[in-house]
């Protein structure tokens, strides 16, 4: 079974696992919001594997109506999306009574580990963060600096006790107050974000990450110490590339705008109010389009026309960037984007952070235009190595059988797992 958060970028990413061990003959049950099946359904390769099954958005104070996932309401309320999925419960206790699924994959439904033990079926924690987040952010040893699972700004600009050495991961001032703040937003009745987190990473019977060892072997070493539990990596999952182009309206676009050197994409970035970002795109002649809905991000990069990248570094918007042949400009917004960014421009020195106040994280044009012109630039040595560097990556990422060996690779974990709680079962202590 499959139960991801009721967002766009999570319910993709759980598809994108769906369909490779579909491809391996795993039959899927996937859950998900009425809404979003005409969205989901084309991209579901494998329909006699796969069952996209519709669950039903419980009706919560303050959520408009017909409002089922992130992409339907304003970031405030994104709270009552998550108070909706802990009132299904019951319909997925149902659920798994019915299918008697062996996992459930789920994310921020910190309530499904206790249930799924109790009727038997393995929980899998399949994590919407890096690794390298979850090292920094979530493990025991910051609950060992503050027991009431309240970390300090102070001690968020430090590396927890005993994280990589040689790791650069680091928080600005700016970005560990803002995080403090996100430990205590309420997401969901009763229940902080950070403290749901925790309980879903201290609860699941394994944490599984889109990533390789190869990427972020320390950071995954880490968390399997730090929770005394199986750590499984699916390996990138590099989505593949559609065989359609973009609508029409935005091919025309690129064609129109097209100058030397190519376009500048900005993506996935919400207002924090931490930037003139949007004021950035118009003070170009009039030149730039500002879009609020969802767009074709992988065509849209894969364009000759596109050269620049300008990205929120959310997990998602990096893998599909670093397969483009895009230069990388790293602008993170919140939460886990900001260990995103250390990893891509610091650790794999893939791309360039724009710089930033600070005190507050604010930027301006010519900010955003030093970063564009470092990624854009071929001649200059910082140019010509984060060139070198994306282009490493890319061909990694794209390697023949890279990603059939981690799929099978965790695969067999799963199976693994199964194997010792049949021989748990059969011979108890």
């Amino acid at each position: 079974m499959m139960y991801p958060w009721f967002a766009i970028g999570h319910i993709t990413a759980f598809m994108r696992l769906s369909n490779k061990l579909a491809q391996r003959g795993h039959k899927i049950s996937f859950f998900l919001p009425p809404s979003t099946l005409p969205k989901v359904n084309p991209h579901n390769l494998h329909p006699h594997l796969i069952t996209l099954i519709p669950i039903a958005v419980p009706v919560v104070e303050g959520l408009p109506l017909g409002a089922e996932t992130t992409n339907d309401i304003p970031f405030p309320l994104q709270p009552l999306i998550m108070t909706a999925m802990d009132r299904t419960e019951t319909d997925i206790e149902l659920a798994i009574v019915s299918l008697k699924p062996d996992f459930i994959f789920f994310d921020f439904t910190h309530w499904l580990p206790a249930l799924a033990r109790r009727l038997g079926v393995k929980s899998v924690h399949y994590c919407s963060m890096s690794s390298a987040s979850v090292a920094y952010l979530l493990v025991p040893a910051r609950l060992e600096e503050n027991p009431t699972m309240e970390t300090t700004m102070v001690k968020l600009m430090s590396q927890p006790q005993g994280f990589p050495s040689n790791s650069s991961v680091m928080l600005k001032s700016y970005e560990a107050q803002a995080l403090s703040w996100f430990e205590h937003m309420e997401f969901g009745a009763g229940v902080s974000l950070h403290k749901r987190s925790v309980i879903s990473l201290n609860e699941c019977d394994a944490i599984a990450f889109r990533t390789s060892w190869e990427m972020e072997g320390k950071f995954c070493d880490y968390v399997k110490a730090q929770f005394g539990k199986s750590v499984l990596l699916s390996g990138p999952v590099i989505p593949e590339l559609p065989l359609s182009r973009p609508e029409d309206k935005w091919e025309d676009w690129l064609k129109r705008e097209a100058v030397s050197g190519g376009i500048e994409i900005a993506g996935g970035g919400k207002d924090s109010g931490r930037s003139d970002a949007r004021g950035v795109f118009r003070e170009g002649g009039g030149r730039g389009v500002v879009h609020e809905g969802w767009m074709q991000q992988q065509l849209i990069l894969g364009h000759d026309n596109v050269g620049c990248f300008v990205t929120h570094c959310g997990s998602g918007s990096i893998s599909e960037a670093l397969v483009s042949e895009c230069g990388l400009v790293l602008v993170p917004q919140m939460g886990d984007q900001y260990v995103n960014a250390r990893i891509v421009g610091g650790e794999w020195k893939a791309g360039v952070e724009v710089e930033r106040r600070e005190e507050d994280g604010w930027f301006g044009s010519e900010n955003l235009f030093r970063a564009v012109q470092v990624v854009m630039d071929g001649k200059s040595k910082l140019g010509k190595e984060i060139r070198e560097n994306h282009k490493k990556w890319r061909e990694y990422l794209l390697r023949d059988g890279l990603e059939g060996s981690y799929i099978d690779g965790f695969i067999k974990d799963l199976q693994d797992m199964i194997e010792v709680q049949n021989k748990l079962d059969r011979y108890p202590s």
